[in-house]
């Protein structure tokens, strides 16, 4: 009996043929115990399936779709494997996904031809492209039975059935020209142009004059600015000076002078050029050679792709899309076929809001050497006329195409400068507000009821705040050696800036309830991005009592409460968010959203986008106490006691604008000056502007930024700065690191600064 068990066992194993059973010692005498796919095995027992030609060419391919290489290679025959090394292997296959921009593949196993020794596996492929769509083919595996294994006999029509006989597959790109970026006004800011880049050979200069004279009116800077720009200690270095694009030169020192001009280097570029320099190169942006992501999506190597600014965050609209014929061509170029084709999609245009004189005037003009940020908006709109980050960048020097950026030291020390020339500090930076906030302040104060803005608010009698226990204030008169403030109202309040004052409505307005100012200032916008489109913001930081607890840093309390209401503590806002709010107040309580973008426009046709306000909310501000806020701006610069009126006693007789100026403690040894303004002038030919001024850790607001606001105001209204700043040898040039005091009428205070 036990004999015929066995030889039944036997026949079973011989009948099935794909299951390899090993021996294991038997339990209770019986026959051996047979698996079948999908039942469990016994404990013990150990059963492997032995691939099928079809299972093998399913695992090739599914390998293939995986761009698992190695294990592709690991199926190929012993033969095939001797005459190919694994890295050529996986290249034929990377340049074929490459070159054909493939996305993802499918296939679907068609038919099995299968003798004893060889199979053939016909399957289906669709190749899903970037650049030409779905690639359809027809074609085979080879396999070959190696000791009961089946493996993969490959050549190329393993790929695709047109590359065999050794035929290549080409792409040839249709790419569209890059789309160019504009002011409003249609005034290039980047487009593909004939540039100049200049340098500087010291040694080779023979007359300095003649030489900066043709220099400052070919890229408008002062020539003492370019003088800082080359060392004659060092005479056969060169030095990046600028660039310009060749139909912008001035009639005074035309191309074949800068070229002839002894100690100046010339070199002429097709390239993506950024005006005067990169004006507005925190928003413009700049552009990078193609990555090996992007070259499988379909760009092409020369291309240019958009790495920061508008350049990046409009890439879809700028780059168009490229269309392209893949062609399977023979050994001689000769084309055998062709796979699949594209058409290209037109790249557009971007017109932003800038208006680029301003803006080239304000970077040339307004900051020089400090560090700080500026914004300009329409008050009534919320576009964005001016967008300034000092150190600012030269976006031309990004360029693989500019000399400049590649060969000398230009490109790397913008990446290394310890400023961060690429942050855009308008839109990112975040700073403390300093007494800026007092206009949110006083505005709670007024929402409350329980201050009038012409009564009597406070009587700072020492110059020094006692009310709360454990809080040591002192207004900035104590600091400055003068008299207390005295009786003052709450719209004198804002208009000296006195801390005391503000300190005692806040400690009340803290008793009544905690949240009343951060509730005012949430609905200023602080704390939460301002939702423009084009450039990355931030939301800073607005604390208040749900955030200090949340965090685990306790009760608000008084203390808290009276930092606030001065713009200190843990407060952290953006110049835009700044500038975005101080347009609300002044154009009667509508917070825009910032917007940067004016038009979308393909070359032909009507543009995908036009600009249009967008209201984001509303200043929770009745009209008559929102009137009395700006009564008390305009008082900062009109009242002899204002603490901007020493830096606008002449301006107003010109222009109607109110400001605030704020002076922000920092953890270093100065603070950082802030001063705001928006004009009411009304005028039928320029639309009333908002404007937000911070330089960082100089001093206070009304020595410092007040004076870079009236500058904006200048060049704004009438086209061009009209007065040096007190610290300035020439306009954007810095004489001395120490401000003068401006001469101003007797009667008249000559600083009344703040703290």
């Amino acid at each position: 009996m036990k004999k015929i068990i066995a030889v039944i066992g036997i026949l079973v194993i011989l009948a099935v043929g794909v299951f390899v059973v090993r021996p294991l010692l038997m339990h209770g005498g019986g026959g051996l115990p047979i698996s079948f796919p999908g039942t469990p095995s016994p404990t013990g027992l150990e059963v492997t399936h032995t691939p099928t030609a079809e299972s093998t060419a399913r695992a090739f391919l599914g390998a293939w779709q995986a761009a698992d290489y190695a294990k592709m290679y690991s199926l190929l025959s012993a033969d095939t494997q001797k005459g190919m090394a694994s890295d050529q292997f996986q290249k034929a296959y990377q340049d074929v996904a490459q070159t054909a921009t493939i996305r993802s593949i499918d296939y679907q196993i068609v038919s099995v031809e299968i003798t004893p020794t060889d199979a053939t596996v016909q399957f289906s492929a669709t190749l899903h492209t970037a650049l030409v769509g779905d690639v359809p083919s027809q074609t085979r595996l080879l396999l070959k039975n190696e000791s009961g294994l089946w493996k993969v006999a490959w050549d190329e029509q393993t790929i695709l059935p047109d590359l065999k006989d050794g035929n290549k597959l080409i792409m040839n790109l249709d790419i569209p020209p890059r789309g160019n970026i504009y002011d409003h006004n249609g005034l290039p800011l980047a487009a593909d142009a004939k540039a100049a880049e200049i340098d500087v050979i010291p040694g080779l200069i023979t007359n300095e004059g003649i030489m900066l004279n043709c220099l400052s009116a070919v890229l408008h800077k002062p020539r003492a600015l370019i003088q800082t720009m080359y060392d004659t200690d060092h005479p056969d270095w060169i030095y990046p000076i600028g660039d310009v694009n060749t139909s912008d030169l001035p009639s005074t020192c035309p191309l074949n002078s800068l070229t002839n001009t002894d100690g100046i280097q010339v070199r002429l570029t097709e390239m993506r050029y950024y005006y005067g320099g990169g004006v507005a190169s925190n928003v413009v942006g700049y552009t990078r050679k193609p990555s090996a992501a992007d070259l499988a999506a379909g760009y092409g190597g020369d291309q240019q792709v958009g790495a920061n600014g508008l350049e990046l965050s409009g890439e879809d609209y700028l780059a168009g899309r490229s269309g392209g014929s893949l062609l399977a061509t023979s050994s001689n170029g000769t084309v055998v076929s062709t796979l699949a084709k594209s058409t290209p999609l037109p790249a557009m245009d971007i017109y932003t809001t800038l208006d680029r004189d301003l803006q080239a005037q304000m970077e040339r003009t307004l900051m020089g050497t400090f560090t700080g940020a500026a914004v300009v908006l329409d008050r009534n709109t919320g576009e964005v006329l001016a967008m300034l980050s000092s150190p600012r960048f030269d976006s031309n020097y990004f360029n693989p195409q500019s000399f400049n950026g590649t060969q000398t030291s230009a490109l790397t020390n913008i990446l290394s400068d310890s400023r961060s020339p690429l942050l855009n500090r308008a839109t990112r930076g975040l700073y403390p507000l300093g007494s800026v906030f007092k206009i949110i302040t006083m505005s709670a104060a007024l929402q409350s009821g329980m201050f009038d803005p012409n009564s009597i608010a406070y009587n700072d009698v020492t110059g020094y705040f006692t009310e709360l226990d454990g809080f040591n204030g002192t207004d900035w008169t104590v600091e400055k050696e003068m008299k207390p403030q005295g009786k003052v109202s709450l719209t004198q309040c804002l208009e000296r800036s006195t801390n005391t004052c503000f300190w005692h409505i806040a400690l009340n307005l803290y008793y009544k309830d905690a949240w009343l100012v951060p509730n005012m200032a949430a609905a200023f916008g602080l704390g939460q991005k301002t939702g423009i489109v084009g450039v990355d913001d931030e939301a800073g930081l607005l604390p208040n009592p749900g955030w200090k607890h949340d965090t685990g840093g306790g009760d608000w309390t008084g203390g808290d409460a009276l930092n606030q209401a001065i713009g200190q503590g843990s407060l952290q806002v953006t110049p835009l968010q700044v500038a975005d709010f101080v347009a609300a107040v002044g154009n009667g309580g509508t917070l825009f959203r910032p917007q940067i973008l004016y038009s979308i426009r393909p070359q032909d046709g009507d543009p995908v986008f036009s600009f249009a306000p967008d209201t984001r909310g509303y200043l929770p501000v009745s009209a008559a106490n929102l009137l009395s806020v700006q009564r008390a701006m305009e008082g900062v610069v009109l009242d002899p006691k204002g603490t901007a009126y020493s830096k606008f006693y002449y301006f107003p007789h010109k222009y109607k604008l109110a400001g605030k100026t704020g002076t922000a403690q920092t953890e270093q040894a100065d603070p950082d000056a802030w001063f705001v303004a928006y004009s009411y002038d009304e005028s039928p030919d320029k639309p009333d502007i908002a404007v937000a001024v911070i330089v960082e850790n100089v001093g206070e607001g009304s020595t410092y930024a007040a004076p870079m606001v009236r500058r904006v105001m200048e060049i704004y209204f009438d086209g061009r700065p009209e007065s040096l700043y007190p610290w300035e040898s020439t306009y954007g040039m810095r004489g001395t690191d120490t401000p003068v005091v401006t001469e101003t009428p007797t009667e008249t205070p000559t600083e009344t600064p703040e703290s």
